[in-house]
């Protein structure tokens, strides 16, 4: 597992240095799900450089994420997944810190189709998410996230899993 980590952040990096004009970053994560299997999770974002509803209480914007995770656990819940999500972000208007608040629908693809006591059903997965946090100076983030991930009824079997996380992105 270490060396399938080491080599995904390799990647990451090497990929974050093809964002051109846009502001990218490096996200780490370390999570569990609600049967205490826990996650890691390594993924680049990328911002969209737009913003709407811009006021002096904040503004809508948002960024591409594209991440790696490893769900560890017994023989039954092992796996891992990479994923791809347009992500809204509301950022609240601050000086040298802005909170945030975050939402965003992907896809997934896993591994293995059974985690824990749960039957995905298939390999291909929808990600959605809820989060918040702190956006820093110098483009340095702190969150809470919630993700799902459920087949949406594509598959006879559709017991979906939850992830809680913390996570830190890093300028690139």
């Amino acid at each position: 597992m270490k060396r399938l980590f080491c080599l995904a952040a390799i990647a990451a990096v090497v990929v974050g240095h093809s964002f051109s004009a846009q502001a990218a970053g490096l996200e780490f994560g370390l999570g569990a799900t609600g049967d205490s299997t826990l996650t890691y999770r390594l993924g680049l974002t990328s911002d969209w450089d737009k913003s709407w509803m811009q006021s002096d209480v904040g503004r809508l914007t948002g960024y591409w994420s594209g991440a790696y995770t490893y769900w560890e656990g017994d023989h039954r819940a092992g796996a891992s997944s990479l994923s791809f999500s347009p992500v809204f972000v509301y950022e609240f208007a601050g000086e040298s810190v802005k909170p945030y608040i975050e939402a965003g629908i992907g896809v997934a693809a896993f591994s293995r189709t059974r985690l824990e006591d749960n039957n995905l059903g298939q390999a291909f997965q929808f990600e959605d998410r809820l989060g918040f946090g702190l956006r820093f100076n110098g483009g340095h983030e702190v969150g809470i996230r919630a993700m799902h991930y459920s087949n949406a009824g594509l598959s006879d079997h559709n017991d979906g899993i939850e992830n809680y996380s913390l996570h830190y992105t890093m300028p690139l």
